[in-house]
C-alpha cells in the first residue's frame, strides 16, 4: 500500500545543521562556505560605491571566518553582523543569520534577517528563515506576515516551502500552531488552494482526520482538478478506515482525468488492501495498455498474477523484464519463487542464485536457504547459512533465527534453545527470539519459559495476535487453563478473525470443551483457507469422534501423502485409524 509521506525531507540550505548543538559539528552538518571577498573595481557606478570594503571591516570578516572555522561561532556571529551592518552587502547578512540559526539565537537571528531583508527584500531565504524564526518564536503576526510575503511572491513555491519549514517544526511540535497561522493566511489570502492543502497535511499529522478532510475540501473547491489534493483526499479516507469512499474518489478521478495514471494506481493498492485481486489486475492492465515502458506497474500486475495464483501469466512478464538490466535482480528473484511454489527446487534455486545485486540479495539467499531445509537438505542449508552469516553482518538477527529454524527441522531442539538463549542475552526484549524460543521451548517442555516469553511479547504489545494465539494454544494442555485459554484466544481471533491458525487453535479449544459441532465449524473454515498438516489432524479428529469417520479417512489420507512425517497426523493414527484398521 502507497504510504504517504506527510512531510518529504525537502531540507533548505539555511535548515541545515538546525538540530545539532554548535559545540560538536559533524561531517553531515552544514558547512558554512566563506564568503568571497572581491576588491572593488575602479571604475564603478555610484550605486555601488557602498559595498566597498575598507580596512577595518575587511579585518573583521577575516577574524569573524578564523573564528567560525575554529569552532568560536559567538565570535563569528559577532563579526558579521558588525560588517553586515557597516557595509551594504546581504552577504554578510545572511551569514549571520545562517550562523544565528544555527546557534539557534533567536534574538540575533532575527536581527541578522531584518538587516539581510533590508538589504535584499526580495530575497526568498531570507523570508524563509524569518517565517521559521517568527514560527519558532510563537510569534503569529510575524509568521503570518512573512508568510503571506512568500505566497505574494512565490505561490508557484509556498507549497514546497510551506513543507520544508513543517518537516522542521514537526520536529519543534509546533504543527498546531503552524496550522493557526496558514488559518490567519488563508483568511487573507482566501482563493489559495495551497494554504488549504498544507493545513490539510498538518492536520493529519495531528491525527485530526475529519479536519483534515475538511481542508483538502477546501482546496479542491478553489482548484478542483488538482491532482495531488485529490489523490490526499483519498488518502485521507484510507487512513481513517473508509476503504469504500476512497475507492469512490479514486474511480471518479480515473474516469473524469484518464491520462493522469496517479489515480490509476492508488486506486489499485487500495483494491490490493480490500484483496479485490481482479479488479486490480485489470487496472494495472489498462496502464500497462496505455504505457508498455511503464515498469513498475507491470511488475505489480505481475505480482497480483501471483496472488490470484496465476503464476504463468506472472512467470511472462517477469520473463519479459529480463533483458532490462535494471530490473534483472526482481525478475529473477520471483521467477525463483514461481518456480518453489510448482515444487521445482533446482530451477528455484538457479534462479535465486542469479541475484546479485540490490535489496534483494539477501532475501533469495533465505528463500534458497528455506528451499533447502524444506527439502530437508539440512548440510548444503547449513553450509549456506554459514555463507550469509559472513556476507551480511547487519542481518545477524534474521540468520539467528533461520539457523534456529534448521536445528528445529533436525530435531535438534536442545541446541536451537541455547543459541536463541545466548542471542536474548544481547537483544533481551527482541520479539521475534522470544516468540522462536517460545516454539522451542515447547519441545524440550520448558513450559515456564514458553509462557514467560509469550507474555514478555504481550506486556510490549497487547495486540500481538500470534503471541495471543501460541499462548492460548499452549495452554490446552491443561485442563484447568482451558477458561484462561480461552481468553487469549478469543482476543487473537477478535483481531485476526479470518486467520486459519487461529480460527483452528479456537475450533480445538471447543473441541477440547466438549462443544463438538462448533469445533467443527471452526476447523472446517480454518482446513478450506490452509491444508496445513496440524489443521488437518484436529478435523479428522473431530469428523472422526463425530461419527463421520469415511470423510476423516480421505482427509486423513490426502493429509499424510503430503506430510507422511507429521507428527500431529502420526499421532491421529496410532490412537484412533490403527485401530479401526
Amino acid at each position: 500500500m502507497l504510504i504517504f509521506r506527510l512531510f518529504p525531507v525537502l531540507i533548505l540550505v539555511f535548515l541545515n545543521g538546525c538540530a545539532s548543538s554548535p559545540e560538536k559539528p559533524s561531517a553531515q552538518e552544514e558547512v558554512l562556505e566563506p564568503v568571497k571577498i572581491a576588491e572593488p573595481k575602479k571604475e564603478t557606478r555610484q550605486s555601488e560605491i557602498k559595498t566597498a570594503i575598507d580596512p577595518d571591516v575587511m579585518y573583521m570578516l577575516m577574524a569573524a571566518e578564523l573564528a567560525g572555522q575554529r569552532g568560536q561561532y559567538a565570535v563569528a556571529l559577532e563579526g558579521y553582523m558588525e560588517a553586515a551592518k557597516r557595509v551594504n552587502d546581504p552577504r554578510f547578512a545572511e551569514r549571520a543569520a545562517k550562523i544565528a540559526m544555527y546557534m539557534r539565537d533567536s534574538n540575533k537571528t532575527e536581527e541578522a534577517v531584518s538587516l539581510w531583508l533590508k538589504q535584499d527584500p526580495k530575497n526568498p531565504t531570507a523570508r524563509k528563515i524569518a517565517a521559521l524564526s517568527a514560527l519558532r518564536a510563537n510569534d503569529k503576526q510575524a509568521s503570518v506576515d512573512h508568510l503571506s510575503a512568500l505566497l505574494k511572491t512565490d505561490p508557484a513555491g509556498f507549497e514546497k516551502t510551506a513543507l520544508e519549514l513543517a518537516s522542521v517544526l514537526q520536529r519543534d511540535d509546533k504543527s498546531g500552531f503552524f496550522y493557526e497561522v496558514l488559518e490567519a493566511v488563508g483568511e487573507k489570502n482566501p482563493n489559495q488552494a495551497v494554504v488549504y492543502f498544507v493545513q490539510s497535511l498538518l492536520a493529519m499529522e495531528m491525527k485530526n482526520n475529519v479536519l483534515a478532510e475538511k481542508k483538502v475540501q477546501q482546496a479542491l473547491n478553489i482548484q478542483p482538478d488538482w491532482d495531488k489534493a485529490l489523490i490526499f483526499q483519498a488518502q485521507i479516507a484510507v487512513f481513517s478506515g473508509d476503504l469504500n469512499k476512497a475507492k469512490t474518489l479514486l474511480r471518479n478521478a480515473s474516469f473524469k482525468y484518464p491520462e493522469n495514471d496517479k489515480f490509476k494506481k492508488l486506486l489499485a493498492q487500495v483494491l490490493i488492501k480490500t484483496a479485490e485481486y481482479e479488479a486490480a489486475a485489470d487496472v494495472y492492465q489498462s496502464i500497462v495498455i496505455a504505457n508498455p515502458k511503464d515498469t513498475e506497474s507491470q511488475i505489480a500486475l505481475a505480482l497480483v498474477y501471483l496472488q490470484l495464483n496465476n503464476d504463468e501469466k506472472s512467470e511472462d512478464i517477469f520473463k519479459q523484464l529480463l533483458d532490462q538490466p535494471e530490473w534483472q535482480n526482481q525478475a529473477n528473484f520471483y521467477l525463483g519463487k514461481i518456480e518453489e511454489k510448482r515444487g521445482h527446487t533446482e530451477k528455484a534455486l538457479a534462479w535465486f542464485d542469479k541475484v546479485t545485486e540490490g535489496q534483494l540479495v539477501f532475501e533469495s539467499k533465505l528463500s534458497a536457504v528455506s528451499l533447502l531445509v524444506r527439502d530437508k537438505k539440512f548440510d548444503e542449508a547449513g553450509t549456506r547459512l554459514d555463507l550469509l552469516a559472513g556476507q551480511f553482518p547487519k542481518q545477524k538477527l534474521r540468520i539467528t533465527l533461520m539457523q534456529a529454524g534448521l536445528y528445529g527441522q533436525q530435531g535438534q531442539y536442545e541446541k536451537a534453545f541455547k543459541l536463541l538463549t545466548d542471542t536474548l542475552a544481547v537483544h533481551p526484549d527482541q520479539r521475534d527470539l522470544l516468540y522462536t524460543r517460545a516454539l522451542m521451548a515447547e519441545r524440550i517442555n520448558r513450559l515456564d519459559v514458553l509462557e514467560a516469553d509469550l507474555k514478555k511479547i504481550l506486556v510490549q504489545n497487547p495486540s500481538d495476535a500470534e503471541a495471543l494465539n501460541a499462548l492460548g494454544y499452549s495452554l490446552l494442555a491443561n485442563a484447568s487453563r482451558y477458561a484462561e485459554a480461552e481468553k487469549y484466544l478469543q482476543q487473537a481471533l477478535k483481531l485476526q478473525p479470518n486467520e486459519a491458525v487461529i480460527m483452528d487453535s479456537f475450533g480445538w479449544l471447543q473441541f477440547k470443551l466438549g462443544r463438538r459441532e462448533q469445533a467443527l465449524d471452526y476447523l472446517e473454515r480454518a482446513y478450506a483457507k490452509q491444508q496445513e498438516s496440524e489443521i488437518a489432524a484436529h478435523l479428522v479428529e473431530v469428523l472422526w469422534v463425530l461419527g463421520r469417520k469415511e470423510e476423516a479417512k480421505k482427509i486423513f489420507d490426502k493429509a499424510i501423502k503430503k506430510a507422511p512425517d507429521d507428527e500431529y497426523l502420526l499421532d491421529f493414527q496410532k490412537r484412533l485409524l490403527s485401530g479401526e484398521e
